[in-house]
C-alpha cells in the first residue's frame, strides 16, 4: 500500500481506552479527517480518503473545511467537549495550505489540548527543486515551510523516507494521548513520499488502544498537603481546567463541601462548581470577581488543581498578597505542578488526589470566620452582576445586558464558546454556569477567529454525545465582530453539513477589549476603531463608521439571520430570537443573530490588575497619568510567589 493509504487505515483502528471512577470508556481515536487538497496531498492522503469512502466510508469520514487553521479549531473545539478522549486529524497541501495551520498548531499546544495536523511538504527526493510554493534557504536546502511548526508542536517528524512511519505515528499518538504531554502533534509528509509503497506488517493495520495515564499521587505528598491545610488560617483553591479533564468536579465539590475550602476557577476552569454553590467564589484574577479576588488577596494557602497559572489567574502576581502565603499545586503535568517556586508541587491527576486529600482531612473544617466572609463577598458580587444585567440602554444597549439575556435564555445543558475581545474577560467574571461543559472559552491562545471555528467542533461533539444517548446540547457562540471577520468561512461548513450553531454576533465597530486597555495605558483608543481614513490626520479614530453589513454578510454565506434592531426591546428581542433558534430543528444549519452594543460600557470591576507596559517617557498627559498607575501596581507585584 502506499504511505497515505497506511496512514488513513492505521488511524482508523486507533482507540482511546479511559478507566473513571471504576468505568471504562473505549472511544475512536481520531473520528475523522479535515481536509483541503493541493498539489501537494491529493494525489495522496486525498487518495487514500477516496480508496476508502469508496471501500468503508466509517473507517476515516473525510469532512471539507474552508481555511486550514480553522479546521484545526474545529478539532480543539471537539477535543475539548470529548474531554481530550477524542480529536480530528487535519491534512494541508504545502507551502500555505501548511502555514495555514500553524496558528491553529499553537492553540492546541497552549491549551494543552490535542490535535493531529499533517502537513504537507516539498519532494524529499529533491529531483524537481524547486517546487511550487516551496521556500529556499542557501544556508540550509533540508529546511522547509514546516520546520515552523517544531516550537508551536508537542511533537513534531518528518517522514522523509516510507520506513519512518511507524515510528513517526506511534511516537506521535503517543504524545496525543498523554495529558500531561499533549497539544499539537504534526507530522509532515513530504507530496512524493505519500504516494510511494511500502510493506505495512499487519499488526500496525490491527487495533490499537492508547490508555489515558491517570496517576494517583504519592503518600508523603497528600501527607505534608494535609499537614499544610490544617495549618492554614485562609486556604483557597484555584481550580483549572485540568479538574475538568479529569472528570473531577464531584470530587472537587465534595473536597470543597466537606473543608468549606472557598473555591475560585481559571477561564478553563468555569464548571468545575454550579456557580450558586456555596464554596464557589466564581472567576480569579485580572477577569475575576470581587469575590474571589477579595478572598485570595489575604489567603495564606493556594491550593492549585489543574492550572497552568497565567497571568490572568495571578493578575500578574498581584493577587495574593498574604506576605505568608505558599502553594500546593497539582498537576498531571510537573511543569505546571512546580510553577512559582512551590515548595509542594504533586504529580498526579487531579480526581485521584481530590479523593486522597478528602479521606484525610476528615473533620477538618476552615474557621467560622472566614466561612461568613465568603457568604458576605458572594452576595456583594452576585448583586453587582444583577445590576450589569439590569443595565438598559437606548439606542444601543450595554455588552453586560446582552450577556446576561443569553445567559437567561439558554438551557443548563447547553454550551457558550468564545475565544477573544472583551467578551471573554466579561463572561468570565459574569457568565452563570451550571453544567461542567457548559462554558468553553479559549483563552489560552486568545485566538481571534476561533469562535465559530471552534464552536463547530464542540457542535460536532455534542451531537456525536447525544447520538450515544447523552443530552441534547445547543452551542452557542458569542462573537464581536473583530473576531468574526477574522474568521467567519466555517458558517459555510455548518451550512453544507446543516449543523445548527447559533451565533450571536455583536456589532461594535471595532476593537473593545483592545480599545478599553489602550485608555487604560494612556494610548487613548488609538488605531481601536472601524472608521474611514481620514486622510488629512492619517487616523481611523474620527471618521464615519464603516458601512459594513455583517448580517447581509452572513447570509450571503447561507446562514440564517435574525436582525435585532436597536431600541428599548433589544434585550426582549434578543431573548426571543435565541429561543426561536433554539427551537429550530437540528439540521436546519446555523443561525447567525445580529446586534449593536455600546463598547464604551465596561462591565463591573474585578478589582485586580493585568501586567501590560505602560511608556516610561511620553509626551501625552493620558501615557503620563497611566504610567503613575502602573507604578503603584508594580510596588505590590511579586516575582516569586512560591
Amino acid at each position: 500500500m502506499t504511505v497515505a493509504q497506511a496512514i488513513v487505515e492505521f488511524l482508523g483502528k486507533q482507540y482511546t481506552v479511559d478507566r473513571v471512577g471504576g468505568v471504562e470508556y473505549r472511544e475512536r481515536l481520531i473520528p475523522g479527517m479535515f481536509g483541503i487538497f493541493g498539489h501537494g496531498n491529493v494525489a495522496g492522503v486525498g487518495q487514500a480518503l477516496k480508496q476508502w469512502q469508496a471501500k468503508d466510508p466509517s473507517l476515516m469520514p473525510y469532512y471539507q473545511g474552508r481555511n486550514e487553521q480553522a479546521q484545526a479549531h474545529q478539532a480543539v473545539g471537539y477535543a475539548r467537549h470529548t474531554r481530550r478522549r477524542q480529536t480530528f486529524a487535519v491534512t494541508t497541501s504545502v507551502g500555505p495550505g501548511s502555514t495555514n495551520l500553524l496558528t491553529g498548531a499553537a492553540l492546541a499546544t497552549a491549551n494543552r489540548l490535542p490535535v493531529l495536523l499533517f502537513p504537507s511538504d516539498t519532494f524529499a527526493t529533491r529531483t524537481v527543486d524547486p517546487v511550487l510554493q516551496q521556500i529556499e534557504q542557501p544556508h540550509g536546502y533540508d529546511i522547509t515551510v514546516n520546520d515552523a511548526f517544531r516550537p508551536v508542536s508537542k511533537y513534531y517528524d518528518k517522514v522523509q523516507r516510507p520506513e519512518q512511519l511507524f515510528s513517526a505515528l506511534l511516537n506521535g499518538l503517543r504524545v496525543l494521548t498523554d495529558p500531561a504531554e499533549t497539544g499539537a502533534v504534526t507530522i509532515a509528509l513530504p507530496q512524493d513520499v505519500q504516494a510511494e509503497v511500502i510493506e505495512v506488517p499487519e499488526e500496525f493495520l490491527a487495533e490499537r488502544e492508547w490508555r489515558i495515564r491517570r496517576p494517583a499521587p504519592e503518600a508523603e505528598d497528600i501527607t505534608e498537603a494535609v499537614r499544610r491545610i490544617k495549618a492554614a488560617k485562609r486556604p483557597l483553591i484555584v481550580a483549572g481546567g485540568g479538574v475538568l479533564y479529569a472528570f473531577a468536579q464531584d470530587q472537587l465539590r465534595e473536597f470543597a463541601e466537606a473543608t468549606g475550602i472557598p473555591v475560585g476557577w481559571t477561564q478553563a476552569g468555569v464548571g468545575v462548581l454550579p456557580w450558586n454553590h456555596p464554596q464557589a467564589l466564581g472567576a480569579i484574577g485580572s477577569t475575576g470577581t470581587t469575590a474571589a479576588n477579595a478572598l485570595a488577596r489575604e489567603a495564606d494557602l493556594v491550593i492549585g488543581i489543574g492550572t497552568r497559572y497565567e497571568d490572568f489567574t495571578t493578575a500578574s502576581r498581584t493577587a495574593f498578597q498574604n506576605e505568608d502565603v505558599s502553594f500546593v499545586n497539582i498537576n498531571v503535568a510537573a511543569i505546571d505542578a512546580y510553577k512559582h517556586g512551590t515548595s509542594l508541587p504533586i504529580v498526579a491527576d487531579a480526581r485521584k488526589a481530590l479523593e486522597a486529600l478528602t479521606t484525610e482531612l476528615s473533620g477538618y473544617s476552615i474557621d467560622a470566620s472566614v466561612a461568613a466572609e465568603i457568604v458576605e463577598e458572594k452576595a456583594r458580587w452576585d448583586a453587582t452582576v444583577d445590576a450589569a444585567f439590569a443595565q438598559r440602554f437606548a439606542p444601543l444597549v450595554s455588552q453586560n445586558a446582552i450577556i446576561g439575556a443569553t445567559n437567561r435564555t439558554m438551557a443548563p445543558q447547553d454550551v457558550l464558546i468564545c475565544a477573544a475581545g472583551s467578551l471573554p474577560g466579561d463572561l468570565h467574571k459574569m457568565w452563570r454556569v451550571t453544567d461542567p461543559f457548559g462554558y468553553h472559552v479559549e483563552y489560552a491562545f486568545s485566538c481571534m477567529g476561533y469562535e465559530i471555528a471552534g464552536g463547530l467542533g464542540v457542535k460536532r461533539a455534542a451531537l456525536d454525545e447525544a447520538k450515544a444517548g447523552g443530552v441534547n446540547r445547543d452551542v452557542v457562540v458569542m462573537v464581536g465582530d473583530g473576531s468574526y471577520l477574522m474568521m467567519h468561512t466555517e458558517l459555510v461548513t455548518a451550512v453544507a453539513e446543516g449543523i445548527k450553531l447559533i451565533v450571536v454576533l455583536i456589532q461594535n465597530h471595532g476593537y473593545a477589549s483592545i480599545g478599553s486597555l489602550s485608555e487604560s495605558l494612556g494610548s487613548q483608543r488609538f488605531g481601536t476603531q472601524y472608521r474611514v481614513l481620514d486622510k488629512a490626520t492619517h487616523s481611523f479614530d474620527a471618521g464615519d463608521k464603516l458601512p459594513i453589513d455583517l448580517a447581509t454578510n452572513a447570509e450571503s454565506l447561507g446562514a440564517t439571520v435574525y436582525r435585532i434592531e436597536p431600541g428599548e426591546n433589544v434585550i426582549e428581542d434578543l431573548e426571543a430570537a435565541i429561543a426561536k433558534a433554539k427551537a429550530a430543528p437540528e439540521g436546519s444549519g446555523p443561525i447567525v443573530i445580529h446586534l449593536e452594543s455600546d463598547p464604551l460600557i465596561d462591565a463591573p470591576s474585578s478589582e485586580s490588575w493585568w501586567d501590560v507596559p505602560v511608556s516610561a517617557v511620553a509626551e501625552l498627559d493620558s501615557t503620563k497619568k497611566a504610567y503613575q498607575v502602573y507604578e503603584d501596581w508594580k510596588a505590590v507585584q511579586k516575582p516569586l510567589l512560591g
